[in-house]
């Protein structure tokens, strides 16, 4: 289709070669309404047709791409579709039996909690304020909500610590609420604790510990905490022990999700673009990380190196690691003492500047980013104290972060990028860096950032 340019205040000229020449007459001065020159609504037949013939057009045209994207997008997921049945048959293969396990527990958790709930309904009937308004909300509360959570383990304890950690994302009553999920999960009896140690050391416990305080310190959502005494050197350590049967917990878990999220992208390909398989997938390898507390040790070590290399380890400081009495499920370490970050009034009683201790705290880690092989990727208050002496201390390396050169090199040409405008050098920057698709045309993706980029410019 043709389209002319605005000449003498006319409006546009649509021609199409199956629309009648004369349907050029129909141009007028008038943008509002089809005008003769004297201001009067033209009668003229042949222009109404034409008009009528290129809306008509318009119409199917519209119509016929409506249709080829309808086919597009139903082709590519007809193509995709065996790929997801692969998927979800080999995922649902390693959840085995796991799966109905989960589900049953699932709907246990829902009844104890909805019991809960149907309890303090009943109690709050007979008083005369009435129910209260957390009540009328019933299992979405945030005290229900966090209850259910609890009850269903790992995976959802987890979800819980997001929410707490986020509180530009959910109201201020889930936030706070949530917080009780930072190592106040249910605690594992200390009998269970016990056998987990004979049988991960191979050895009778007191040939290796002076004394363990039956009392937990904390109990996480995937581990719990106990302090203890060696025998010999009588160390002051903490015992981290891996909860039973959390692995299968976690793989049941994170493999439904998995398989959720493929199943939403295959119906709505616009998801893609928020990569949410990808970021599932990221997430159910780092939380099976965190199950091998092997890779947590080799993670202590190599940020104490780096403290060592950097020379920062009167700043900062992690926990000394005890290898001969650490396995895959257990982990023993020095015991750090002192308060989270976030608790001022112990900080200011510690330090006279507590902004200065933040700052230091920043440092370290934004440090680790370029120094360290792994940076410490779940910071938060209960990983993050101030110690007696003054130090901070970094506890809890289960999840990290890795940035390989590769990608750092790529961040630097993105960055002189941006300074001197050269497009097809930040485009190049991009996908190496792997903020693209890997089939894509980076001539094209240069133009379109150059567009950007001028749009912002033009708007400041």
């Amino acid at each position: 289709m043709a389209v002319s340019s605005f000449r003498s205040g006319r409006l546009p000229l649509f021609h199409h070669p199956q629309l009648p020449n004369k349907a050029a007459a129909c141009t007028t001065r008038s943008i509002g309404g089809f005008k003769k020159p004297n201001g009067r609504f033209s009668s003229n037949p042949k222009c109404g047709r034409a008009l009528f013939l290129f809306a008509q057009y318009s119409q199917s045209s519209q119509a016929q791409t409506q249709q080829d994207r309808f086919s597009s997008r139903l082709q590519s997921s007809l193509e995709n579709l065996p790929k997801l049945l692969e998927d979800i048959v080999q995922t649902s293969i390693s959840t085995g039996p796991r799966g109905a396990l989960r589900l049953a527990q699932g709907i246990q958790a829902f009844v104890g909690v909805g019991g809960e709930w149907l309890a303090d309904v009943s109690r709050s009937t007979n008083e005369p304020t009435g129910i209260p308004s957390q009540l009328q909300l019933g299992l979405l509360s945030p005290l229900y909500l966090r209850k259910l959570f609890e009850r269903m383990g790992a995976t959802y304890i987890k979800l819980g610590q997001f929410i707490a950690s986020a509180p530009t994302l959910f109201p201020p009553e889930y936030v706070e609420e949530f917080q009780k999920c930072f190592d106040r999960a249910p605690a594992v009896p200390f009998e269970d604790i016990q056998a987990i140690l004979r049988e991960e050391l191979g050895r009778p416990i007191d040939s290796i510990y002076e004394y363990i305080d039956p009392t937990p310190i904390a109990s996480a959502s995937i581990a719990q905490v106990h302090g203890a005494r060696l025998k010999g050197s009588q160390d002051d350590v903490v015992i981290k022990v891996l909860k039973p049967g959390i692995k299968d917990i976690l793989v049941a878990d994170l493999n439904f999700i998995y398989i959720a999220a493929r199943i939403l992208e295959f119906l709505n390909p616009d998801f893609s673009r928020a990569s949410l398989v990808g970021i599932v997938k990221d997430i159910r390898e780092s939380m099976l990380e965190e199950v091998d507390f092997n890779k947590e040790a080799t993670n202590i070590e190599s940020f104490r190196r780096y403290l060592e290399a950097m020379g920062l380890t009167r700043q900062a400081t992690a926990p000394r690691v005890y290898n001969y009495c650490s396995t895959r499920r257990v982990l023993t370490m020095e015991r750090l003492y002192g308060v989270p970050l976030t608790d001022l009034d112990s900080i200011s009683s510690l330090v006279s500047s507590p902004e200065n201790s933040l700052i230091t705290a920043l440092n370290v880690w934004f440090g680790s980013l370029l120094a360290c092989e792994t940076f410490h990727a779940d910071v938060h208050a209960g990983n993050l104290w101030l110690l007696r002496d003054g130090r901070i201390g970094f506890l809890d390396f289960g999840i990290v972060g890795r940035i390989s050169p590769k990608t750092w090199a790529a961040m630097e040409v993105f960055l002189a990028s941006i300074a001197t405008e050269e497009y097809e050098s930040m485009a190049s920057a991009l996908i190496e860096m792997g903020a693209t698709n890997q089939n894509i045309d980076a001539k094209a993706f240069a133009r379109d950032l150059e567009k950007i980029f001028s749009s912002i410019q033009a708007s400041i």
